[in-house]
């Protein structure tokens, strides 16, 4: 288990312990943080887009175009965008930062 930073909406730092494993929309999600996620993690919408620190974004798996896909139809992607849903917490990514957008697709 390790941690994730999240800046919330309105700019508050949340330190979350992240079980490896799960996807960073459910350690979100679960920590009572205001995610949509409203297809459940299929990578069927845009409402658990995130942005990920410039540092973090390379230490990432490779978006698939289904992502990709669905960025597109996101509220104000940049190119540090991801979906929450598909990037699954490991020993790796102890200590990730990101940002919720001002609001979700």
């Amino acid at each position: 288990m390790g941690s994730i930073f999240v800046t919330d909406r309105d700019g508050v730092e949340h330190k979350i312990e992240a079980n490896n494993g799960l996807t960073l929309m459910e350690i979100i999600r679960d920590a009572g943080l205001p995610i949509e996620a409203s297809c459940g993690g299929c990578c069927a919408c845009a409402t658990c887009h995130v942005y990920v620190d410039e540092k973090w974004f390379s230490k990432l798996k490779e978006k698939e175009s289904a992502e990709q896909d669905m960025l597109d139809v996101a509220f104000e992607p940049n190119s540090f965008s991801r979906l929450s849903c598909q990037l699954q917490v490991s020993d790796e990514l102890d200590g990730l930062v990101v940002k919720m957008p001002s609001k979700q697709a």
